[in-house]
């Protein structure tokens, strides 16, 4: 019965999440047009998107130290504050100051993206138990996939119909609910195996930079592959707009809104079927099907820009929001079972691997598309992905040789 209102609890934090997420993607779409709008400069807006994943990037390490040192509710209240804050500043001052100030809203929003998905995170294990773990990040897949089709979905008619002012409020108060539901809900943020948190490891940015040779070989090997992930799908990020402006240009909206959702069911199916299998696996067979899934999903991604018709293209969403879930639910609950003074500090390495992946394969992919066509680029960053996968599975199949041992169950893996 604790166990059932526990998740309960963490239910309605999964809500809270899905409504910032939610916020986040439709302003994610507002603040790169409003950008445009005051400047009419591609550029201007590309640096704004860079500056916001450098604040995330430069976040990672000391959202590490922070989780590990202060209180992870605090984080994740004043992250989301922060943000609100940063949103109605646009809302309420003059137009004439909002070029200047963009540039300052992009990096809170970074930096507080950043700090409170570490914190999240790194507090599951303690909110529901290391043994519903999995579960529970199945609720936050479910609520960012929920949350992001939402924002996309919704972002053309509220801008549309009720203009940038009013996106920026939501956006605001998305985060406002965030925060009330974080400080609200009595959940427990951290163990209560050690009573000081400024007195855990590793506190200290030196320490914190040793982490990546600290934790266990697989599990750097599983941050390096999420880092290689995240600079494949930056190009399909990059390219979906100029692809659906290529096969649908009287509504390219229209595809992109169509892909989305397919893949929003794809994820909500991880979210679902995930968690059942895992508690039933080994950690062996996790890590593995991490992998195979990133392998999957590369390739539901690659087939979306071959010129299927739409059955098969919603398909291929389908298939990549499914294996997409799924690499998110076991990457995490992996991660989640390190221990609780070094979770933070390993959550923060993997947000700083990921942003710069993504970063980078942003780049990278928008100065390819200027010179080849869609599909071989997108192929060529997801193949990227795929050999580090199956790079993944070699090392991890010879060191498992090499040990001569068994894991145990995924549930039961946590570093003492």
């Amino acid at each position: 019965m604790t166990h059932r209102r526990t998740l309960r609890r963490f239910a309605a934090l999964a809500v809270a999440y899905s409504t910032s997420t939610f916020g986040n993607f439709l302003n994610l779409i507002a603040l790169n047009l409003y950008t445009y709008h005051l400047t009419g400069s591609a550029v201007q807006t590309g640096i704004l998107m860079a500056l916001k994943l450098t604040a995330g990037f430069l976040a990672g390490p000391v959202a590490g130290v922070l989780t590990t040192r202060y209180s992870r509710r605090l984080v994740m209240v004043v992250s989301d504050l922060a943000q609100a804050v940063a949103m109605l500043a646009l809302v309420l001052t003059p137009a004439s100051f909002h070029l200047p100030l963009l540039y300052g809203v992009a990096a809170v929003l970074g930096a507080g993206n950043t700090l409170f998905l570490v914190a999240l995170r790194s507090s599951v294990p303690e909110m529901v138990g290391a043994d519903h773990r999995a579960r529970a990040n199945g609720y936050l897949v479910t609520g960012k996939a929920i949350g992001m089709v939402a924002g996309f979905a919704s972002a053309g008619a509220v801008i549309g119909w009720l203009g940038f002012g009013s996106a920026f409020g939501l956006n605001a108060a998305s985060f406002v609910v965030s925060a009330l539901v974080v400080a609200w809900l009595p959940l427990r943020f951290r163990s209560a195996g050690v009573a000081d948190p400024a007195s855990r490891q590793p506190g200290h940015p030196l320490r914190f930079a040793r982490v990546l040779y600290g934790v266990a070989p697989v599990l750097v090997a599983m941050l390096a592959l999420r880092g290689l992930d995240a600079f494949g799908s930056a190009s399909h990020n990059v390219a979906f707009p100029v692809y659906a402006g290529v096969v649908s240009p009287g509504n390219a909206a229209w595809f992109l809104s169509q892909f989305w959702v397919c893949w929003g069911v794809g994820s909500l199916a991880a979210s679902r079927l995930t968690p059942r299998w895992l508690g039933r696996s080994s950690t062996s067979v996790a890590e593995r099907a991490f992998a195979v899934a990133v392998c999957v999903m590369s390739a539901g991604f690659v087939a979306a820009f071959l010129g299927l018709p739409l059955p098969l293209l919603a398909v291929a969403a389908v298939v990549a929001g499914l294996a997409d879930g799924c690499t998110e639910i076991v990457y995490t609950s992996r991660l989640q079972a390190t221990r609780d003074d070094l979770r933070g500090a390993v959550f923060g390495l993997s947000a700083t691997t990921e942003t710069f992946g993504f970063a980078a394969g942003m780049l990278a992919s928008s100065v390819m598309l200027e010179a080849l066509p869609v599909p071989p680029v997108v192929a060529g960053f997801h193949g990227l992905a795929v050999l580090g996968a199956v790079a993944f599975l070699v090392l991890r199949r010879a060191r498992r040789d090499s040990a001569g041992g068994q894991p145990a169950p995924v549930h039961d893996t946590a570093t003492r």
